[in-house]
């Protein structure tokens, strides 16, 4: 049962496999399937619920022996389960999506080009009009990155636009010493 490289299979099939930290065991997607919902548009409306359809994903789950010389691996155990996801919204006939009883219409919305962008303050941050420059990173998909300069030239970064921790922080964290 092939399905298209498209929508949900091809988020699956980028997220998956997911290989352990030692590489002792590996989670595949196999497929997914969608349940009947288990209340209709009406009653939805009626009971205050969300029009939804169960969501079971099928993985499977390979351990492997690591021969502790060779390195080489083999298949130890193969295990295959059906997994619920949670419920995905349904849209009704009339293209609206019904959450907690109430109709709602999905609106789409601008969204930030990946790529780097450079930016300053334009002298307002700081009392001597100083320019505090920064760069902030849009990956195509993740955190966002900033990385920006305080007026005594520390340099900070944000990740998704939380609190500033020293950039240093961030580098040791990626694995540098103080050194590098």
């Amino acid at each position: 049962g092939g399905r298209p490289d498209e929508g949900l299979q091809a988020v699956f099939k980028s997220v998956f496999p997911i290989t352990d930290f030692s590489g002792a065991s590996m989670l595949e997607f196999v497929s997914y399937e969608f349940e009947p919902p288990k209340f209709d548009v009406d009653e939805c409306r009626q009971r205050d619920l969300t029009y939804a359809a169960p969501l079971k994903v099928t993985l499977r789950l390979i351990v492997f022996d690591i021969d502790e010389d060779t390195g080489a691996k083999s298949i130890k155990d193969i295990k295959e389960q059906s997994v619920y996801m949670g419920d995905m919204p349904l849209m009704t006939n009339n293209g609206t999506f019904i959450v907690n009883g109430t109709e709602r219409v999905i609106v789409s919305q601008m969204h930030r080009s990946p790529g780097v962008f450079f930016d300053h303050d334009k002298g307002k941050s700081h009392s001597s009009g100083k320019l505090l420059f920064a760069a902030r990173v849009i990956p195509y998909r993740g955190s966002w990155l900033d990385i920006e300069f305080d007026a005594k030239d520390i340099v900070y970064a944000r990740i998704d636009r939380r609190r500033k921790i020293p950039v240093t922080s961030l580098l040791m964290a990626l694995g540098m010493d103080g050194e590098e």
